[in-house]
């Protein structure tokens, strides 16, 4: 492959992040010979970033710092900078805590330029540090090489709502005027990404890994997107969206804004209703009546778009109360994947229904779907032993769909643990009917053999015909299920076990083998208490 000539510039904003910005900086400029040219801008820092950017520069022709006086108060204002200085074809963007992996620039440098594209997007992964494992953002719109005429042949294209992972053709921004909200504008990336779809690039899409996000939940200043305790961080959400959908619909663009509506429900509603019952009533209240405002905006239409889909009947009950509700429930089906629990109500007239006290939400469009696709909930019952722990199974039937098809053929169980992937011992169960509409399995599970580590448990169901469904388990918690036990092990000598329950209400067990793995344990414990 020829080396694509000095073309892309890359603009990397930052603000009081001087442990990271060099890394980030370096990062760009060893993409090689494609970039022309990094434009940093300080966007107002006050612990040495700017003097550090100053000396990196002085010995890197193709590094530009630009400093601002002040800060902003978001990501937009020192974009638009940076935007406005550059004097290459083309522009990436790359925040001063992230990195740029080897080969991304070339790789969508050479298909802008094979295709004629205006907008080259590629693969984002998301790291966890410290633990280093990476989740791919959106990978089903960068299973292979795709090019589309207009993004309207896409309509998915509006869940990658990321400004990073792309190479823009500095001349299309310019022409069309697209920039990003100034000021405090969170999600800017949101009405930035809509903007740019507004204005009907061709784009061309590519498997590489063009782009790295670290994610750093135990940083003492969390990023924007990880610091949702407070309502305002979801107003911000939801205004960023609405304004992504009047871009969109006031382009001509009608079933991009409808696609965006779906993926509002799909993906923030979820987000966030997984997460209420870790805040406090206010919160609660608020977010809720704020919901359900945002929602009225929602046509008929709208709600057809995907009536069997979780963020749907999610929306769909937040919508038909007024004051929070059936949080817990609600946690579950807006979990990944969802979980429907109990109980399984039906209207006078026999028609499904959420509950009695909500018979206005109809569960019908949910059950027209085959049964291994359903939202089917399983409790999980783990009780660590020094002896056979034995792991307790309880399916239930979605209004007797498991029984039309006969019920699952069998399962299997495999802990994955969260640092890594990797998948500990694993088996198979088969699942009994029981009276009530219960399917019920139990197994073994040798803890020793897991290892230390964040365990989630999975099964894959298998269905007569050969249909398969991976899904969660939700943690039962009565009766001290979820008490953490130091237990004897031939192996380990002492194991420390403690299934919990994720924020979604999954089952998880954190293993910490040998005195070391205890001691470590307690260290972090001490270190947590409130001084």
């Amino acid at each position: 492959m020829p080396v694509p000539q000095p073309q892309v510039a890359v603009v990397v904003i930052g603000y009081d992040d001087a442990a990271h910005v060099t890394d980030a900086v370096r990062s760009a400029l060893a993409q090689g010979p494609a970039v022309r040219e990094v434009v940093a801008v300080d966007d107002g820092s006050t612990d040495g970033s700017a003097e550090l950017l100053t000396r990196l520069a002085a010995g890197e022709p193709r590094l530009r710092v630009l400093r601002r006086p002040a800060n902003s108060g978001g990501c937009g204002t020192p974009r638009n900078t940076g935007v406005d200085a550059v004097t290459s074809p083309y522009v990436m963007f790359l925040d001063s805590d992230d990195v740029l992996p080897p080969g991304a620039v070339r790789a969508l440098l050479t298909a802008a330029r094979e295709e004629r594209a205006q907008v080259a997007s590629g693969l984002c992964v998301r790291r966890e540090l410290p633990s280093g494992r990476e989740v791919p953002w959106q990978a089903p719109l960068y299973a292979a090489r795709a090019v589309l005429e207009r993004p309207a042949r896409q309509p998915r294209l509006v869940r990658d709502t990321l400004c990073v992972n792309k190479l823009y053709e500095t001349g299309f921004l310019r022409a069309h005027g697209i920039r990003f909200p100034e000021g405090r504008h969170p999600y800017e990336d949101v009405v930035f990404t809509a903007r740019v779809l507004a204005a009907g690039p061709r784009l061309v899409l590519v498997p590489d890994r063009v782009y790295v996000w670290h994610v750093r939940r135990s940083a003492e200043r969390l990023s924007i997107s990880l610091d949702r305790a407070g309502v305002d961080n979801w107003r911000a959400r939801t205004r960023a969206c609405r304004t992504a959908c009047e871009i969109l619909l006031a382009a001509g663009e009608k079933e991009l804004a409808r696609a965006a509506r779906g993926k509002f429900l799909d993906h923030e509603l979820r987000m966030y209703a997984r997460e209420l019952g870790l805040r406090d009533p206010a919160y609660r209240r608020a977010w809720w009546e704020h919901t359900r405002a945002y929602l009225a905006g929602y046509d008929a239409a709208d709600w057809a778009r995907a009536p069997a889909s979780p963020g749907t009947l999610l929306g769909r009950v937040v919508l038909a109360s007024p004051e929070p509700r059936d949080l817990p429930r609600l946690r579950e089906l807006a979990s990944r994947p969802a979980r429907l629990l109990p109980p399984y109500d039906r209207a006078t007239d026999g028609t499904p229904v959420w509950s009695a006290g909500l018979p206005q939400v109809t569960l019908e469009p949910l059950l027209t779907r085959p049964a291994h696709l359903l939202p089917l909930a399983v409790d999980a019952e783990l009780r660590p032993r020094a002896r056979a722990t034995r792991l307790r199974l309880r399916l239930h039937d979605l209004y007797g769909r498991l029984a039309e098809t006969g019920g699952p053929e069998a399962a299997r169980v495999e802990w994955r643990r969260r640092e890594d992937g990797r998948t500990g011992p694993s088996g198979t169960v088969a699942f009994a009917p029981s009276p009530a509409g219960v399917w019920r399995a139990e197994t073994d599970v040798d803890l020793a053999a897991l290892g230390a580590g964040t365990w989630d448990l999975w099964l894959c169901l298998r269905f007569p015909g050969g249909a398969r469904r991976e899904v969660t388990a939700h943690a039962l918690t009565g009766a001290g299920l979820l008490r953490r036990r130091a237990l004897p092990s031939a192996r380990h000598g002492v194991l420390l076990v403690r299934p919990y329950a994720t924020h979604s209400g999954a089952l998880a067990l954190r293993v910490a083998p040998g005195l070391r793995g205890v001691a470590g344990v307690v260290r972090g414990r001490l270190r947590r208490r409130p001084r």
